[in-house]
């Protein structure tokens, strides 16, 4: 595929490329303690209903983002945990920068504050990504949960935003 990268945004009709981009990553056991792409009901239920967005060429989707709500309480309604996943077939081309910058540029239209990822330590190039469009390391969550019952670590991740939320 040779043609122009275009963002726009995730519509239900996209659920089949985007879970199995999802799942994908989640195969690598380095992405999210999640085994499996949930059915779309679930997804959309847990996922803000602004800033979802996909990554296509060719009208081909090869990459999605996407913001989860970090509480329920409204004191959090600005601040919202980071997924981007691109296909394997793209890696390296600097979608998944891309799709991250979209992402932070749309969360501080739509009020978003503070984003925050947990990343393994293992998936060094999305701790690379964050840190490089001004994410932070804020902490080190040790054997914060079991993955096929091995403890596994997180690096929590944080940029706030210079935008909105500052009154």
């Amino acid at each position: 595929m040779n043609g122009e990268l275009i963002f726009r945004n995730l519509k239900e009709a996209d659920w089949t490329q985007v879970s199995e981009i999802y799942q994908e990553g989640l195969n690598t056991g380095n992405a999210s303690f999640e085994m499996s792409a949930p059915n779309w009901n679930d997804w959309d239920n847990g996922h803000l209903k602004d800033c979802r967005i996909v990554a296509e060429i060719d009208n081909k989707i090869v990459g999605w983002s996407a913001l989860s709500p970090v509480s329920s309480r409204c004191v959090y309604g600005g601040v919202a945990e980071v997924s981007v996943y691109v296909s394997s077939i793209f890696s390296g081309q600097k979608i998944g920068t891309k799709l991250l910058e979209k992402l932070i540029d749309e969360s501080e239209n739509n009020g978003i504050w503070t984003l925050q990822s947990g990343i393994f330590p293992e998936n060094k190039g999305s701790v690379i990504i964050h840190k490089k469009l001004g994410f932070r390391e804020v902490g080190y969550r040790e054997k914060i949960g079991k993955m096929n019952g091995i403890w596994r670590d997180t690096i929590l991740l944080e940029r706030r935003s210079n935008k909105t939320g500052l009154k």
